[in-house]
């Protein structure tokens, strides 16, 4: 199996190129990615422990499904081949939130934020996602120190509570 090119972006989200997934990861190289809230009927969002396997954050959870964007794919069509990779999810409407940019000193993103409302049964990845729970955003928030959340779905929250806060 050949290795994944993701795109490359600058610091001012502009393609700059592609690189394989893993040298992305090693140089710490600025990329893209997508993170897709799913609520359900309830207002509880969907989050993924993820496996230990993982090449960023392992074993932590995440609020959101997602992952980064390929060569050759637009953040709409990465989001929905996340969601159906990650969760068996298909066919559900995507809203588009934000752009955000988020760095650490494990990686640098330009993230691009979606949420859907999804009732029915996920097929989880096996081999990126250990276990779903449901937990309340205001939960998530509460419990931000007691729990191991990925640290850039926990920023595109709190940036997604505080636009719903302002009406936008």
């Amino acid at each position: 199996m050949s290795e994944e090119y993701v795109l490359l972006v600058d610091d001012h989200n502009q393609v700059v190129g592609t690189a394989p997934r893993g040298k992305m990861r090693q140089e710490k190289l600025c990329h893209r990615a997508v993170y897709i809230f799913v609520f359900n009927g309830k207002g509880q969002l969907l989050v993924q422990e993820r496996t230990l396997n993982k090449d960023i954050f392992p074993g932590y959870f995440d609020i959101t499904a997602g992952g980064v964007v390929a060569q050759g794919e637009s953040y709409n069509q990465a989001a929905c081949r996340e969601l159906e990779e990650e969760l068996g999810i298909r066919k559900v409407e995507l809203i588009p939130h934000f752009h955000f940019y988020f760095h650490s000193d494990d990686c640098r993103v330009w993230g691009r934020v979606y949420s859907c409302c999804y009732d029915g049964s996920v097929v989880l990845q096996k081999d990126e996602v250990a276990n779903v729970v449901l937990e309340s955003p205001e939960d998530i928030l509460e419990n931000r120190f007691n729990r191991n959340y990925t640290p850039d779905s926990l920023v595109a929250l709190e940036r997604m509570i505080q636009t719903q806060q302002r009406g936008f």
